[in-house]
């Protein structure tokens, strides 16, 4: 279960939880804010989470918010969120369908080549828009249906709240009121589609003991058909991930890594994950895959043996691509390492190159009259390796830039059609780090 793999932080009645997963398939949700257009590795725990729900044949619904999206979650937030534009957020909300489609899609085909066969069925995930339920509930209906059952010093209790309220700017009561908005989603995706159990990051631990005790409330009012039913709904908090080092886990350079590589390359994407930690690996690897127990302790073994060879690293990589982009993207993203990184580019084939660096901005498609027998160093300024072409003739002179990793030696040597590798292609490197792929279109 997900506990043994490091996706759990804490439990609602665990025993009681234990007993009902045993008894019959729960149904299972998890939200996910529409501020971005793209899910991003951050998503990885919670998404995970819900998978391994699936896998064992239980329900899951992904929830965007939609509506609640157009409110911003105070929750581990020290400043309000600014309101985002309505367009924006269901532009977001659009993108996120296909992306959470897309990644329970290829979890499903990397899970059935890493689990034993089974006959249980497995439910497609069924993506919900809470904007769909609130868009429409008035004022009065929401006062009666959740105003009624919520303590506002219960709500003022909240950690969240708490936190705001000892900062300079307070809280505003549109932020105050989310937690509410929160619970009303879990009680109408339990009357709708039987939901129990809600899955949320540490930071959702309120919001989430908000709507178990709504869903009670309603179901214990007078009159209600449950009056006197036991306890009902579950709350399943993931862990605050953070690096050994204790940075945040999912940045690099400062930007989220996406799991759309529209905006994080596959290459990018490959590389975030074969340069985490030794101190990391082995929790990452229990997280982020299918592999069975004994595998991980055997390449962590090893690992240890030699940590210089990094085969923990390179096994992390390639199971969270494929997880993500599928085995066609493992293999751009090993094309893509073995040009950029091990400079193996004897062997190179254009259409290769180009599907491998496909979205990556070291790419540049060039008509044949814009780099063909063009001054390298003018090339190097345009394409960004140098800030100018007297900086590319120093880099010239100090045999810092290459062309398909041979020095450049002459101040006027120029690109010329037999330089160009596969008939196409041409890497232009200044330094160590700095390379330009030059491929004809």
């Amino acid at each position: 279960m997900p506990q043994s793999r490091g996706l759990i932080a804490d439990v609602t009645r665990p025993a009681q939880l234990e007993v009902e997963i045993q008894k019959q398939p729960q149904t299972v949700y998890v939200g996910v804010d529409p501020t971005a257009r793209s899910l991003h590795v951050g998503h990885l725990v919670p998404l995970l989470c819900l998978f391994h729900f699936q896998i064992r044949g239980h329900h899951i619904i992904p929830l965007i918010g939609g509506a609640t999206g157009l409110i911003g979650d105070p929750s581990g937030r020290s400043t309000e969120r600014p309101l985002s534009a309505r367009e924006t957020i269901e532009s977001n909300v659009v993108q996120l369908t296909a992306g959470i489609t897309r990644f329970f899609e290829g979890a499903m085909a990397y899970a059935q080549k890493r689990l034993p066969p089974s006959s249980t069925h497995l439910p497609p995930p069924n993506v919900q828009n809470n904007l769909n339920w609130l868009k429409d509930l008035n004022l009065l209906e929401f006062l009666r249906t959740v105003g009624f059952h919520s303590r506002v010093n219960t709500m003022l209790a909240r950690e969240s709240v708490q936190a705001r309220l000892s900062s300079q700017q307070g809280i505003s009561f549109t932020e105050f009121t989310y937690q509410l908005l929160q619970a009303y989603d879990f009680l109408t995706l339990h009357k709708e589609f039987g939901c129990t159990i809600q899955i949320g990051g540490s930071d959702q631990w309120g919001n989430i003991i908000a709507g178990i005790e709504l869903i009670n409330r309603a179901n214990s009012a007078p009159g209600s058909q449950q009056d006197g039913a036991p306890e009902k709904g579950f709350g399943i908090t993931t862990p605050l991930l953070t690096t050994a080092s204790g940075q945040k886990f999912g940045k690099s350079a400062g930007n989220a890594v996406s799991l759309n590589d529209e905006d994080t390359s596959v290459y990018d994407f490959y590389q975030f994950f074969l340069r985490s930690s030794d101190a990391d690996v082995g929790r990452y690897l229990k997280m982020f895959t299918l592999l069975p127990q004994e595998k991980i302790d055997s390449i962590m073994q090893s690992h240890a043996q030699a940590p210089e060879a990094r085969a923990a690293q390179r096994l992390l990589a390639e199971e969270v691509t494929e997880l993500v982009h599928g085995r066609d993207g493992v293999a751009r993203a090993q094309l893509a390492t073995k040009l950029l990184y091990e400079r193996d580019i004897g062997t190179a084939k254009a259409d290769d190159v180009l599907a491998a660096l496909r979205g990556n901005p070291v790419l540049h498609l060039c008509d044949p009259s814009e780099v063909v027998d063009v001054p390298l160093i003018k090339l190097a300024a345009t394409l960004r390796l140098a800030a100018s072409n007297s900086a590319a003739r120093q880099l010239v002179s100090a045999k810092g830039l290459y062309l398909n990793n041979t020095p450049v030696a002459d101040v006027h040597q120029k690109l010329s059609a037999v330089d160009l590798i596969d008939g196409r292609l041409a890497f232009l490197r200044a330094g160590s780090q700095k390379v330009a792929v030059i491929a004809l279109k």
